[in-house]
């Protein structure tokens, strides 16, 4: 291999073995902000040197040398051993102490005393360096050839035919960590994008790089006393720019810039145009630079004159008034052409041609007192020192009325000669006929009126961003001013857009005066640029005859020239040339910037990782972020994360220790006895942004010593069992080791908990509810199959209990519970709602079924009676002593909780098992103890509805264990028929089988709201507390082992087939606790503990003696993290969803019942201004006659919609969406006649005379009249048709209105009810007179009731209306009309807010 150069290393051929021995070299790039991923690999002969190691590094890294520091982690990536190579000099790698034979050697560069590395322009990186573009001379010579010859400069920049290198890149915004640490390429500072605020980078870095505007900045003084500093634009931008000229950042911040200019962080996430910004900004900067010496820095570097002119071309007399603009906005596409101008030349000549006035648009001269043919146009009269151009990129399509931008190709010249384009004022002086319009304007010159202009309105004008001043507010060139002023300007800066006209991105090419390069102001990026990225953004060259495809590419938006005057051009301010304020300015910035770069390294040399421990005091976990500096001892670390987590309150600094800690396994893996003085680098492998491990801050007992962990081990969460108290203690963690036997594990739990081995049960948790004994005490740990982390029970005290089978024994059983314990935070209903009691229909309505709905009076009869039970009786249990807890997974949230319910335990309603009752028997005295709701029978103090004003102080009740029984009064069948009068219904038999069930002494009713949701089950024990399942399977929601219940799939719409399958079945005895109801925010908030294998109707079981209401007369919400509420209606399933603390709301309502539906009532009013209204719900049952339906309808519309209506006027119909359909007959049958289902809706219609429609096959229309000569509707009417055709419309509509037969027109109406139409458009939207017989036919396909129809007579003439008229009709169809029709919502692009900037007045300089 020949090197390139006498530095390059190259192995030699020729060495001796010992040479052979190669140095693998790892290097990381920590002053990178993608550090983890730039990594630098570099294999060297052991003798290198480390002054050669140095400079390879620079070269592959493209830094220059000594300006960074290679450090060899010696000790590996702890950080705990660095050594500096750049001192070592001549030292070979060997001798250093590197590892040879391709062993890894760790390496980082580091900045140097704080100082990022510095690149090379040029190398590795891929930057092109290119000779600058032409000097200064050059362009000058350029300017004056160009002045002698009159024509304009040639563009220094060819354009490419076709555009095919430009690329529209999606920009992500960096963080500020990449901001600030990441290298500069150029030299320049980058600006840091907000979040869309590209727009104003841009013109910053526009302004920054302007050496006037710099310097006249740097000159303005800020002081303090007058104004806030957060709320001054000039020094905020002061601050910026000193910032962009002496920071060594890449980029830097615009937080404090956008914060004087008013805007909030919202304000970031809206875009912008620059142009607007550029304006906006202008005017802020006049505002706040009053009575300073920058009153006129914009004016004097930005504005320019023009002439907004009217020249008679009868009589040459020309009406005129002076101008002042701050840009020149050019239309590169003039309207309604599809050719766009090709160069700015051409955009500034049709910028100035002016527009012909003539035929109806003539000008009137008031010297030849008529309307004559005139030009109307714009004039420059001078051009100010910085020349900015708009190129109008952004056009509207009125074909599509859409906005839309404009990719087409427009070159423009580096060097630009605007002299062309000022007027000529020698020939104006020579026209000396030519006055001025005094009215217009009475301050012009006439000596400097020349050249031709463009029709451009005072509106038109500001729009466009040329500023309209008064002639006082202008400075009037004098006479004595050169003729031709040499107008010759360089481009300086390009400002490109890139993407849509709905948003994109901005971005500049800005050439610097220092070096004349251009470069790439790209957000936080700066690069250099070349000749071909400038053509890139002259747009893309069309075809012939048409426009340039749309395409997100980046194009030249903006562009501003600096006029060419080398006794004027001024150079930008040096550091060494700055005022005394802006040193000091200069060095609060810098004492900033050292501060935050110190910050950085220690955030850099800090290691965070998470810290967890267990509360001495509460038992519950804490959790924090501990942040300690590598150096940082073991010691100081866990004095640190002792005050963390606050024990230094309680627990002495001396009873703590950190120790490793797997989070995920929930795992002790390690202790640091005797590395107190060990560094944390060192114990946690270095500083990394995320470890697979975490700490934990251990505590003991002043008595106690801790136990060293050793790694390898199994952490035990160990649970103490008390089945006296049937309580489970907070968790102790226990470390053993997998070689461990379970006898010697036995003697550690004794030793940490103080029970005796002898009787000691231990049960290991392997998985969810997967119990194990452990007995054979030869065994290992890992035999068992102990994992990382495990859950173990243990208990010592109920010697009787562990002679029974574990899956029988109480101990399983309470294990069983606990895991399948959460707690539910109910809400009750307030016993005052309106809704618990339901007004009675009419007594002579026939009564349905008993077994599906009640008569009306018997129905609420019941709930009245259990109200009346309710108000009076409370059970009155005691509440229980107990204060350990369940597991760990509910830490002090299951105090109290008794987990084995039974009858000596008041505190626990215990729905378990018991004898099967073929008679279904009441009490020993022959009374129903259980009937709750029946007038004969006893109520039972314990199994009473609670009382609200008791119910407040003790939360508990006791259900005793016998089948929960029926609660419903005695129905007799005889005094009370069937709605089904024979025919039935499926439920007469069960009614006949309950009253003879009554006749024998038992209570039974198809009205029961549960009677068992479980399996029958034969118990052996007969102990107190009730059976207990001696096999419950923990992963079936109310089933058990051995016996499993099956339930047939109940319909979704009939609630009340749950109860009718579960009549006869067993109660389970799943676990539910209520604690004391408390008052929150006006409702009854109540705790309850339950087994999440309950099923909902288990559920609402327990429930009813804290609703106060059979479970049948309230339904039950759950409520989701957004406050959302949804019903649970679906009894068989089970409580698994719920998790600990979900929410549930109660709300008093009946519930549905086998064959009933709920159904929504709408009022439909055609002629109201809400035609469909929303009434209730109300419940319907199949089998049931309309006739029935309305007469249960009839008191609820009274009571709650104060309708009172007689039932002959009262009717229902079908409802499809918002559309009436069929009328339903009295005598039709729901689910025999009419469909009926969940959720179905129905109107009620009030009707002004009995019902007329009496044969279903009868059409009923809603028909309307339209009155062309009057411009009017009349309201709606309805008729009824016998025959289904047209001939039979138009005899009704005749016959209605007194329009012959043969002049009625009609059309059917489009959309929903009620069909509304704009009375503008009725002879045009609406399809009169169809050629057809047959209304069942296209285009009409009127064949259901409640189609809607207009009609008109033929023979009226339609009124011409008048502009007038016209707008006052669309002014009241545009009320109108927004309430009923449904209006096409179109996609239209984001809603642009207007720019601004906010100064203050009061407080400006």
């Amino acid at each position: 291999m020949v090197p390139v150069n006498s530095t390059q290393l190259v192995p030699s051929e020729a060495s001796c073995s010992a040479d052979d021995r190669m140095i693998l070299c790892i290097i990381r790039d920590i002053t990178n902000p993608q550090w983890n991923s730039c990594k630098i690999t570099v294999t060297l002969p052991i003798r290198t040197t480390t002054r050669d190691l140095c400079d390879e590094v620079a070269k592959q890294a493209n830094y220059e040398p000594d300006t960074f520091n290679l450090v060899w982690q010696r000790s590996g990536a702890d950080g705990t051993d660095d050594v500096l190579m750049n001192d070592r000099g001549t030292q070979t790698l060997g001798e250093a102490g590197l590892l040879p034979d391709r062993k890894k050697n760790l390496f980082q560069i580091q900045d140097k005393e704080g100082v990022q590395p510095v690149p090379i322009n040029a190398g590795a990186t891929g930057i092109t360096v290119t000779n600058g573009d032409d000097n200064f001379a050059a362009m000058a010579t350029a300017a004056s050839s160009a002045r002698n010859d009159g024509e304009d400069t040639q563009p220094l920049i060819t354009a490419p035919s076709v555009d095919t290198c430009a690329t529209f890149t999606d920009y992500s915004y960096s963080s500020y960590a990449s901001a600030v640490t990441a290298k500069s390429e150029s030299g320049y500072v980058g600006l840091i994008n907000q979040a869309m605020t590209c727009y104003l980078n841009s013109l910053l870095q526009t302004l920054y790089m302007t050496p006037e505007f710099r310097n006249a900045l740097y000159k303005w003084c800020f002081d303090e006393s007058v104004e806030d500093p957060t709320k001054s634009i000039p020094y905020q931008l002061q601050r910026l720019f000193v910032q962009l000229q002496t920071s060594t950042k890449r980029s830097i911040e615009t937080y404090d810039v956008t914060r004087s200019f008013g805007w909030d962080s919202n304000e970031a996430w809206h875009q912008h145009d620059v142009q607007e910004l550029c304006r906006v900004m202008f005017d802020a900067l006049e505002t706040k630079f009053k009575n300073t010496e920058n009153e006129d820095l914009i004016n004097r570097l930005y504005q320019g004159q023009m002439k907004d002119y009217v020249k008679c071309l009868e009589c040459g007399h020309e009406s005129a008034r002076k101008d002042s603009f701050l840009d020149i906005p050019l239309v590169i596409r003039p309207f309604g052409s599809t050719k766009t101008y090709g160069s700015v030349q051409e955009a500034l000549q049709a910028f100035i041609t002016p527009e012909t006035l003539n035929d109806t648009n003539q000008y009137f001269c008031e010297h030849c007192n008529k309307k004559c043919d005139a030009h109307k146009g714009l004039k420059f009269q001078s051009f100010p020192y910085v020349l900015t151009f708009q190129l109008k990129r952004f056009d509207f399509d009125y074909s599509t009325y859409t906005r839309h931008k404009l990719n087409d190709k427009v070159t423009f010249p580096e060097l630009l000669n605007m002299n062309t384009f000022l007027e000529d004022e020698k020939q104006e002086e020579d026209e000396t006929d030519v006055q001025s319009d005094r009215e217009a304007d009475d301050f012009e010159s006439p000596s400097i009126l020349a050249g031709p202009g463009q029709n451009h309105s005072p509106d038109d004008t500001v729009d466009e961003g040329i500023d309209v001043e008064q002639a006082a507010q202008v400075t009037t060139p004098s006479k004595s001013q050169p003729a031709a002023t040499p107008y010759l300007y360089e481009l300086f800066s390009i400002m490109v857009h890139s993407g849509t006209a709905n948003g994109g991105h901005y971005y500049a090419y800005i050439k610097s005066f220092s070096d004349g390069r251009w470069y790439c102001f790209n957000d936080t990026s700066v690069t250099r640029s070349t000749q071909d990225d400038i053509r890139r953004t002259y747009g893309i060259e069309a075809l012939p005859g048409r426009s340039a495809p749309n395409s997100t590419l980046p194009n030249a938006y903006m562009l501003m020239y600096r006029r060419v005057e080398p006794n004027k051009n001024a150079n930008f301010t040096t550091v060494e040339q700055f005022p005394s304020h802006i040193k000091e300015l200069k060095a609060r910035l810098q004492s900033e910037e050292e501060e935050e770069r110190r910050q950085r390294e220690i955030d850099r040399n800090t290691c965070k990782i998470k810290l967890f421990g267990v509360h001495p005091l509460t038992g519950k976990s804490v959790e924090a972020r501990l942040e300690v500096h590598k150096d940082k001892t073991l010691r100081e670390a866990t004095e640190m994360a002792h005050k963390l987590l606050c024990y230094d309150k309680h627990t002495p600094l001396e009873c703590c220790r950190l120790v490793k800690y797997d989070e995920f396994h929930e795992s002790l893996e390690r202790s640091y006895e005797g590395e107190e003085e060990t560094p944390m680098g060192t114990l946690l492998c270095g500083v990394k942004t995320t470890y697979m491990f975490d700490l934990l801050l251990e505590t003991r007992r002043e008595d106690q010593e801790f136990v060293v962990y050793r790694p390898g081990g199994v952490t035990n969460k160990l649970f103490v069992v008390d089945l006296e108290a049937e309580t489970i203690a907070n968790p102790i963690s226990l470390r053993s080791y997998v070689n461990t036997t379970i006898q010697d594990f036995k003697t550690q739990i004794a030793e940490v908990t103080g029970l005796k081995v002898e009787t000691m049960r231990v049960v290991w948790e392997k998985y969810y509810n997967d119990l194990k004994p452990l007995v054979s005490g030869h065994k290992t740990l890992k035999n068992e199959g102990f994992l990382k982390s495990n859950k173990v029970f243990v208990e010592s005290s109920n010697i009787e209990d562990k002679r029974v089978p574990f899956m029988d024994s109480k101990l399983y059983q309470l294990l069983d519970r606990n895991a399948n314990t959460i707690r539910l935070q109910v809400t009750l209903p307030l016993f005052y709602q309106d809704e618990f009691k339901p007004p009675k229909s009419n007594s002579n309505s026939v009564s349905p079924c008993p077994s599906l709905t009640s008569s009306t009076d018997e129905k609420y009869n019941d709930l009245q009676l259990e109200t009346d039970i309710a108000m009076n009786t409370a059970p009155t249990p005691s509440p229980t002593g107990s204060s350990s807890t369940l597991s760990d997974d509910h830490p002090l949230d299951k105090n109290s909780a008794n987990l084995l319910g039974s009858e000596t335990d008041s505190g626990v309603v215990s729905l378990n098992d018991g004898r099967t009752h073929d008679d279904l028997s009441g009490d020993n005295d022959g009374n129903s103890g259980e009937l709750r709701g029946s007038p004969e029978g006893a109520v039972d103090g314990d199994a009473s509805p609670a009382n609200p004003t008791r119910s407040e102080d003790v939360g508990d009740v006791h259900i005793p264990e016998r089948d929960v029984q029926s609660q419903s009064g005695t129905v007799d069948a005889t005094s009370d028929p069937c709605w089904c009068e024979g025919r039935g219904c499926g439920d007469c038999s069960k009614l006949q089988r309950g009253n003879s069930d009554q006749s024998s002494g038992a209570v039974s009713s198809p009205l029961s709201p549960l009677s068992s949701i479980s399996s029958p089950m034969t118990t052996t024990s007969d102990n107190k507390s009730g059976s207990i399942p001696s096999d419950t399977d923990p992963g079936a929601g109310g089933e058990t082992r051995g016996s499993v219940i099956k339930y047939e799939d109940p319909n979704e719409d009939s609630e009340d087939e749950i109860y009718e399958n579960t009549r006869h079945t067993k109660m389970s005895n799943w676990y539910f606790k209520a604690e004391p109801i408390q008052t929150v925010d006006n409702s009854r908030l109540m705790p309850v503990y339950v087994d999440k294998r309950m099923s909902l109707a288990v559920f609402k079981k327990a429930l009813e003696p804290y609703v106060g209401t059979e479970s049948q007369n309230f339904k039950v919400y759950r409520v989701y993290a957004n406050n959302q509420e949804f019903e649970s209606i679906r009894l068989t399933e089970t409580l698994q969803s719920y998790s600990e603390d979900s929410r549930v709301v109660v709300k008093l309502g009946r519930a549905l019942k086998k064959g009933e539906y709920r159904v929504k009532i709408y009022q439909l009013s055609a002629n109201s201004s809400e035609p469909c209204k929303y009434l209730f719900d109300w419940v319907f049952a199949k089998g049931m006659s309309v006739q029935q339906s309305k007469t249960e309808l009839l008191p609820e519309l009274k009571a709650k919609c104060l309708i009172d209506v007689p039932l002959n006027r009262l009717r229902l119909r079908k409802k499809a969406w918002k559309n009436p359909g069929a009328i339903y007959a009295d005598t039709q049958l729901y689910e025999e006649d009419i469909p009926i289902f969940t959720n179905w809706e129905v109107f009620v219609e009030i009707l002004d005379c009995p019902e007329p429609v009496t044969d279903p096959n009868h059409l009923e229309l809603f028909v309307r009249r339209w009155r062309p000569s009057e411009f009017k509707l009349d309201p709606f009417e309805e008729i009824i048709l016998t025959d289904c055709t047209v001939d039979d419309l138009k005899k009704e509509l005749s016959s209605r209105s007194g329009i012959s037969q043969e002049n009625v027109c009609f059309a059917k109406g489009k959309g929903t009810f009620p069909c509304e139409v704009s009375l503008l458009e009725m002879q045009t939207d609406l399809e009169w007179n169809p050629n057809v017989t047959s209304l069942n036919s296209w285009p009409l396909y009127i064949s259901d009731d409640g189609a809607v129809v207009y009609y008109c007579d033929g023979s009226e003439d339609l009124k011409e209306l008048t502009e007038e008229e016209k707008q006052d009709i669309q002014k009241k169809e545009n009320s109108r009309l927004e309430k009923t029709s449904q209006k096409p919502n179109y996609p239209s692009p984001r809603k642009e807010r207007a720019l601004k900037i906010y100064t203050d007045l009061s407080n400006s300089t």
